[in-house]
């Protein structure tokens, strides 16, 4: 199961969107002091479970003595009706919990879903899938796990993780060779340097280089089932070589081409919420 990890940031982040639906106090929560309640989390939908391990933090916020029980692993295959896990604390924790839990988790969820659809696409190619920046702004870390409760795996982080160099940078720069020489001289050692590649002359200048790795961008298998080859001779050392633009339909094809990478931004971009219910309990 891939681990979460909670930190400080992502508790602060918990807390903002939980007081976000709060706002100034529940107005409903009058009706329910001193009760102690009970609930469970049911799915309505088949698919990949994700985001239950934000509801006890979740919870905690609004009662520290609230507990919760998953029942189901993170990524886990769910069916309709399947209940998911419990949940107990006071009444009032629970009804306001309730919104801003379910939200997050039906949105992971979709994206693990999605994510699983494509991976099973590339079952026993050796092909990894992984995903892209194009994320919602403050759930970045909770999208990018949610792709890897999917079967999936993440690409960089942020612009701090590895350089990328795309077509403003190599123009501006003034070539694949000056851009890959500038960023070697300035980044720290262990950092990754990848070029983004729209045709074969890049793709052969990234290698020739020392490139880490080359995004290869919008190629057909075609003319990759050609390149490859090509490139994996005049490389001196090991290089990651990646396909991007690649429609889901055409994702057997292009991991036939020798490929170690296939990115893609849509289980993020494309995926629908899987639809999950709060159930409270008498």
């Amino acid at each position: 199961m891939p681990d979460l990890l909670i930190t400080p940031q992502l508790r602060r982040q918990l807390e903002a969107w939980l007081m976000e639906d709060i706002g100034r106090g529940d107005l409903s929560a009058a009706a329910l002091q001193g009760c102690a309640g009970a609930a469970h989390w049911l799915a309505k939908a088949e698919g990949r479970f994700c985001g239950g391990v934000l509801l006890e933090p979740l919870l905690q916020l609004l009662d520290p003595r609230g507990q919760v029980r998953l029942l189901v692993a993170e990524g886990a295959a769910v069916t309709p009706g399947q209940r998911l896990l419990e949940l107990r604390g006071t009444a009032v924790a629970l009804v306001a919990v309730e919104r801003t839990a379910l939200n997050l988790a039906m949105r992971l969820s979709g994206i693990a879903t999605a994510t699983a659809a494509l991976v099973a696409e590339l079952d026993g190619t050796g092909v990894q899938l992984a995903d892209t920046r194009k994320t919602t702004p403050g759930l970045r870390v909770l999208e990018k796990y949610a792709v890897r409760c999917g079967g999936g795996t993440n690409h960089r982080l942020g612009l701090d993780d590895a350089a990328m160099l795309k077509e403003n940078h190599l123009a501006w720069a003034g070539g694949v060779a000056q851009a890959v020489t500038a960023v070697r001289a300035a980044a720290p050692w262990p950092a990754r340097v990848i070029v983004e590649a729209e045709t074969a002359e890049q793709a052969e200048q990234a290698v020739a280089a020392g490139a880490d790795g080359v995004l290869l961008d919008e190629f057909s298998p075609e003319e990759l089932q050609l390149l490859i080859p090509q490139l994996r001779r005049a490389a001196g050392a090991p290089v990651v070589l990646e396909a991007s633009g690649v429609q889901p339909e055409q994702l057997r094809a292009y991991a036939a081409t020798g490929i170690d990478l296939i990115s893609t931004s849509a289980p993020v971009t494309r995926s629908r919420w899987l639809d999950l219910s709060m159930r409270f309990e008498g």
